[in-house]
């Protein structure tokens, strides 16, 4: 008999697992991977930024933040941690308005960000196109690390604090009774909590208890180049929308690597890993446009990954259900950075802990709320 049971072990499973055991916890984690992070986590570019425009995930982040870059310092593990910050860059009169409107609550929501000028922006990222450029902001707190580094760390830490792994199982069925039966294609397992973690597939988990979460998913491709000697800092976002892409965004990964993504308009819908032969040729347009010092670097590879879309762009966390079933789900591709704050918030309250700042955020990610409006920089 297990306290409790996490369903996933991905971006947000592995740090809710580690913050149980830090609770004093005696969880069990299940996952159909082979190993820690094996689905949508190895798949992540390995951006962790703050910078939001919902206060509750502008506070998520913060505490991921401050994981990410005291890790190294505190448990030894280099996990490619690199404060870079992110810009988000304007380069239209809508968008600049619509960011510098943002900068005074999240301010107030504890981040570190403000609005630079063309000039200042052309120090922060050297070379870029200033042709149209309004400006943009900077928040210098936010960084990158490695998702595969960081998830095995996480793991290894977790299960060094008494947490369980079950790797290579499905989940087949969960039943409640006085606990929770989780079966799956290799055994049975009890437990008196359940917390679903299980990204693309929650919508799923939720179903085997009658829940029905608004888990949509979509996909998304991602690349990077050769590394080169580091000539720019900061993830460079830029949220202005073109035929076939909504918003594109690249950085320069600790070891040298230029790492890209971008989000396609429309979607698409499922969780098919092919790539497509649209992708390279329309994000590298962008980006070179936007940094012509990109122009002659080498691209390594793509690959695709899996966005578990919420109808608001928020995810769902809280009790649902039966008493004792939890959800951490819909992280709509932000689950990396979310990870750590998540499982920190879960771990309370799973183990009646919760603090103000968590009532805060699981009251604006409930699953009942009216999912109305999108958040403006998911």
């Amino acid at each position: 008999m297990y306290e409790a049971i996490v369903i996933g072990a991905g971006s947000v499973g592995i740090p809710t697992a580690m913050s149980l055991a830090e609770q004093g916890i005696k969880a069990l984690v299940i996952d159909s991977g082979r190993s820690a992070g094996q689905g949508n986590n190895k798949c992540a570019i390995g951006g962790i930024r703050a910078t939001h425009s919902d206060p509750a995930k502008v506070a998520l982040c913060l505490h991921s933040l401050k994981t990410f870059s005291t890790w190294k310092k505190i448990h030894g593990d280099d996990i490619g941690w690199h404060m870079g910050g992110y810009t988000f860059v304007a380069y239209t009169e809508e968008i600049s308005r619509s960011l510098q409107n943002m900068i005074p609550a999240q301010q107030k929501a504890g981040l570190n960000i403000k609005w630079c000028s063309i000039e200042e922006i052309a120090e922060i990222v050297p070379g870029i196109n200033s042709k149209g450029l309004f400006g943009g902001t900077f928040s210098p707190e936010d960084g990158s690390a490695s998702p595969m580094e960081s998830c095995y760390a996480f793991h290894r830490y977790a299960v060094k604090l008494g947490a369980e792994f079950r790797f290579g199982e499905t989940v087949t069925s969960i039943e409640k009774n006085d606990t929770f039966t989780v079966t799956t294609d290799k055994g049975e397992y009890s437990a008196v909590k359940v917390i679903n973690c299980a990204g693309s597939f929650g919508r799923e988990v939720g179903a085997m208890v009658g829940v029905d979460l608004p888990v949509y998913p979509d996909m998304h491709e991602a690349g990077i180049t050769e590394p080169v000697e580091r000539f720019f800092n900061p993830m460079v976002v830029d949220i202005s929308k073109i035929t076939g892409s909504a918003n594109y965004y690249f950085y320069q990964y600790s070891t040298g690597q230029v790492v890209f993504c971008i989000t396609p308009d429309p979607p698409i819908l499922g969780q098919g890993t092919e790539e497509t032969s649209t992708f390279l040729p329309q994000v590298a347009r962008r980006m070179v446009k936007l940094y012509p010092r990109l122009a002659n670097i080498k691209v390594r590879r793509t690959w695709k990954g899996c966005y578990p879309q919420t109808p608001d762009g928020a995810p769902v966390l809280g009790q649902v259900g039966p008493e004792g079933y939890f959800a951490a789900v819909g992280m709509c591709g932000q689950g990396y950075m979310l990870g750590p704050g998540v499982g920190e918030v879960m771990a309370r309250l799973v183990t009646g802990r919760s603090t103000d700042e968590d009532r805060m955020v699981l009251n604006a990610m409930r699953l009942n709320r009216e999912f109305s409006g999108t958040e403006a920089l998911k």
